[in-house]
């Protein structure tokens, strides 16, 4: 890499107001990585960092449906048991009742869709706190949940009409295909870069510094293919990642490029002024609990399949999780406030954490506290840092 860029770069950080939380993330995961890799010589081993990636699938893709309804200013307790109640739902369906599986998804998509909806509407209409409704959801899914499976285990991985359920997390690209993957996601990136700039300076705004810029679009170019090569050293790139890319993106777009996406932000920011300037405040509060929903679907499924059954236990904290992803990336609980970006690096470092304690054996009550520690110390750094910030 040229060492001019590089000089560029340091010196755009050193004279830019970037606080603690811009590199926090950062430096938390290598930290994070270096002390498992230290600890066991098969946590960078291609077969640990594929199933790594794989459970980053499932726990971002749970973070970026958070995300949407933290932006307004809300949350939901109830998406961990909606995760095992949709993916028992459409495993029942598929087992005990011979439902092709395509069929039983489309149903558990629909259940999300419409459960979620209502919960939204409840909220926004009636004004009862979000906190309240999704614990209420929570236990509601879970007895449901027991109830539908009847505390037995429903294995997703045998028959062939089982085939398109676990294939979410056990298909993969070959090789060939992985680097195409990264061909193509390249190009997207140096695209979506070129117009970006091309409407700042259509506007009059500021354009961030063309050196600055490739540096950026180089090293995640890089990265991505890194991880390629990674994978394919063990059996490829997993479809479950890719479905994470395209959610990303299109969570990505909805957010940033979407009147729909600056209400979100505008709500959580100042729910009274944007009532006030016309945004349709409830709409949006139901739209982004229904967009919650399918994602909860979504999640169920490959969640299911990644666990091989349906039983009592799928889903379980995983609402903790995502909420400690977004929370991590720099979402704010009190809404205004996070990234796409953000929240995948939050996944990242959580999911880097649970597999790193998998690996290492560490106990189930280690693991709980492990998990509790970190979510009340980013809840901490993020109040403390906004305290910090400048006004």
């Amino acid at each position: 890499m040229p060492a001019h860029l590089v000089r560029n770069f340091l010196e755009h950080v050193i004279n830019s107001k970037l606080s603690i939380r811009d590199f926090s993330i950062g430096i938390a995961l290598v930290l994070i990585w270096i002390f498992f890799a230290l600890q066991s010589d098969k946590f960078l081993s291609p077969r640990n960092l594929s199933l790594l990636f794989i459970e980053l699938s499932v726990t971002a893709t749970l973070a970026l449906g958070m995300l949407l309804v933290l932006l307004p200013g809300m949350i939901d307790l109830s998406v961990g048991s909606g995760v095992g109640l949709i993916g028992g739902i459409a495993s029942v369906l598929v087992f005990h009742h011979h439902v092709p599986a395509p069929l039983a998804m489309a149903t558990g998509v629909l259940f999300g869709l419409v459960v979620w909806s209502l919960m939204g509407l409840l909220i926004s209409s009636q004004r009862i706190p979000a906190f309240i409704i999704t614990l209420g959801g929570l236990l509601v899914f879970k007895g449901a949940f027991w109830l539908i499976i009847r505390n037995a285990t429903v294995p997703v991985t045998a028959g062939n009409s089982a085939n398109m359920y676990s294939l979410l997390t056990t298909w993969v690209f070959p090789e060939w295909a992985g680097y195409l993957l990264v061909i193509v996601t390249g190009s997207g990136l140096v695209l979506a870069k070129i117009r970006s700039r091309a409407q700042q300076k259509q506007y009059g705004f500021a354009v961030e510094d063309a050196e600055l810029t490739f540096l950026k679009l180089f090293v995640s170019i890089q990265a991505l293919l890194l991880m390629v090569i990674v994978l394919n050293q063990f059996r490829g790139v997993p479809l479950s990642l890719v479905i994470l890319g395209v959610l990303t993106f299109l969570i990505w777009l909805i957010t940033n490029h979407t009147p729909f996406g600056r209400y979100l932000y505008a709500i959580g920011d100042n729910e009274e002024a944007a009532l006030l300037s016309g945004i349709p405040v409830k709409k949006i509060i139901i739209g982004a609990y229904t967009l919650l929903g399918a994602i909860v679907a979504l999640t169920g499924f490959m969640q299911t399949a990644y666990a091989g059954a349906s039983t009592t236990t799928v889903g379980d904290l995983m609402e903790l999780d995502a909420i400690a992803a977004c929370v991590i990336g720099g979402t704010s609980l009190k809404g205004g406030r996070g990234t796409v970006t953000g929240v995948l690096f939050g996944a990242l470092i959580m999911t880097s954490l649970l597999n790193g304690m998998t690996l290492l054996a560490v106990s189930p009550e280690l693991k709980y506290i492990a998990r509790g520690s970190v979510l009340i110390l980013a809840v901490w750094m993020d109040v403390w840092l906004t305290r910090r910030s400048p006004a």
